[in-house]
């Protein structure tokens, strides 16, 4: 079959032919409709993610993506078992780590609500616990963790959702999916003090959902309200960054870390249905990029980049 085939550790993953997956106890062989790429993609083909052991090599890169089934449904899987990955014609799944896709959930959207989705969506609902009528400031909405988690806010109640990011049309983009105001990073100005002005009569956020850290995070932090939750999920803007204790102390601020990673799956189960839910009503979405299994490693190479701004998806 063809498959993105990795054969050397933080290489780019070439089109070839692999063999077949075989079922074994508690999997089953299944058709990739979709795969998606993620950052978290890069680093596991570095060899150097902290939560999987290196990829043996070789083997099939790719972590997530939707699949049918011999009985002809569809199932959000992640995850597969070595040497099997998702950029293939086939691979094999493990049915417990599964979601059911239902009917009126594109392939690629379906794809965009895993990892990316998941992400945006339970750092609202289970890291921040996001209470109706709270202000919401996302950082990186530019990229499908802040679309997802902008449109998040809106659908949960949030009052007023700032929108956060450096590429102009993407933050367009947000305010067309409910930012209420959006801030661009980079502008001139103190960034604390634009973030605050953005809050209008808010005053302030209540959560801050950061996929960044590094100085953005810092001066969300310094327009945060009391008892406000900051959501740290990534480090695009900066692994490290200096944080005054008065910042945390005075409001204070109370720092949530967050990877999906640490949520019961059952848990992040239920969270992918209620996506999927909002999606097929036409209230969730996210900005799709389908690319063919031969231009596999040139989507790589985007996204090794940098954020494309949409979700890369490949299409065997």
């Amino acid at each position: 079959m063809r498959a993105a085939i990795l054969r050397e550790y933080d290489a780019t993953p070439e089109l070839g032919s692999f063999e077949d997956p075989a079922a074994s106890e508690g999997t089953v062989v299944a058709d990739v409709l979709a795969a998606g790429l993620n950052p978290v993609d890069i680093r596991k083909a570095a060899g150097v993610f902290p939560l999987a052991p290196k990829p043996p090599l070789p083997s099939v890169a790719g972590w997530e993506g939707i699949a049918r089934l011999q009985d002809g449904s569809r199932v959000y899987f992640v995850d597969p078992p070595p040497p099997h990955g998702a950029l293939a014609e086939r691979t094999l799944v493990d049915l417990s780590a599964t979601h059911p896709v239902p009917e009126g959930v594109d392939d690629g959207v379906a794809v965009a609500l895993g990892i990316a989705g998941l992400a945006g969506w339970l750092a609202l609902t289970w890291s921040a616990k996001l209470r109706e009528g709270e202000s919401v400031l996302v950082l990186g909405a530019t990229g499908i963790v802040g679309q997802v988690a902008v449109q998040g806010a809106k659908l949960l109640g949030a009052s007023r959702v700032v929108a956060a990011g450096r590429n102009e049309r993407a933050l367009a983009r947000a305010a067309e999916l409910g930012a209420d105001a959006t801030v661009r990073l980079g502008d001139d100005g103190d960034l604390a003090e634009r973030f605050k002005a953005s809050a209008g009569d808010a005053g302030g956020f209540d959560v801050i959902v950061d996929p960044l850290w590094g100085e953005p995070g810092i001066a969300a932090m310094e327009a945060a309200k009391r008892f406000t939750r900051h959501v740290a999920l990534g480090q695009s803007a900066g692994v490290t960054a200096p944080v005054s204790v008065a910042t945390v102390r005075n409001k204070p601020v109370t720092i949530v870390g967050h990877t999906n990673y640490a949520i019961p799956f059952e848990d992040q189960g239920a969270a992918y249905a209620e996506m999927c839910a909002h999606a097929a009503a036409g209230r969730l979405t996210a900005d799709v990029e389908a690319v063919p299994l031969e231009d596999v490693a040139t989507a790589w190479e985007r996204l090794r980049a940098g954020s494309p701004g949409v979700k890369l998806v490949v299409v065997p």
